[in-house]
């Protein structure tokens, strides 16, 4: 007896037909979610705060790095250190600024009056830059729980569909094995006793 899918006695079916064409097209309507991605492109936070630096902002953090460093410490050491000496020792006649030297502490403290502003400027701006990576930092954690969401929603749209899949593949397998056992019992029984053998060995399997 022919069972195949293109046998007449089953093309002949009109409920068959209708079932079929009823599945194929539930399947057709199984679509997933569109999402749309549109974010703000991710700022490079150093480009942007060099972009808005002025002519002042830059003088102001080269003499801010200047000051900060080693260089500075050991060439002003050295020139301190020289200007005492010259005013201190017998044999130097030309002495500007006898002891108690006077007029290098009034240099030093004009230089701390105004290398103080300086650095404060410099440290004001980086101040900002902090609030614009801060700011940025919140930006992309935004978008990457955004992106996050979406993916755990369609994941669970797709465990929703495979569902859908399984419970469909389930009915037309029992209507498969109704319709086999309709047209030859012995091949269906047969079926039957070696997909319980399987599950049997599967569930074995999976219990060791």
């Amino acid at each position: 007896m022919d069972i195949t899918p293109g046998s007449e006695s089953l093309s002949q079916n009109p409920s068959h037909k209708h079932a079929q064409t009823d599945r194929l097209l539930d399947l057709k309507r199984l679509r997933f979610p569109k999402f749309k991605h549109e974010h703000a492109p991710i700022q490079n936070v150093n480009e942007v705060a060099a972009d808005k630096l002025t002519v002042g902002q830059k003088v102001a953090d080269s003499v801010a790095n200047g000051m900060g460093s080693w260089n500075f410490i050991i060439i002003q050491s050295i020139l301190l250190v020289l200007w005492i000496i010259l005013n201190s020792v017998g044999w130097w006649i030309w002495k500007w600024d006898a002891y108690p030297f006077i007029a290098m502490n009034l240099l030093l403290s004009c230089q701390a009056a105004y290398a103080a502003p300086v650095i404060m400027m410099s440290q004001n701006r980086q101040s900002e830059k902090d609030s614009l990576t801060a700011q940025n930092d919140y930006t992309t954690d935004c978008k990457g729980e955004e992106e996050i969401r979406h993916i755990m929603e369609h994941l669970d749209h797709q465990d929703d569909l495979i569902l859908k899949i399984v419970e469909r593949l389930e009915q037309q397998h029992v209507t498969m094995m109704n319709r086999l056992a309709q047209l030859d019992p012995e091949m269906a029984s047969k079926l039957k006793s070696e997909m319980q053998q399987i599950t049997t060995e599967q569930a074995s399997t999976d219990n060791t």
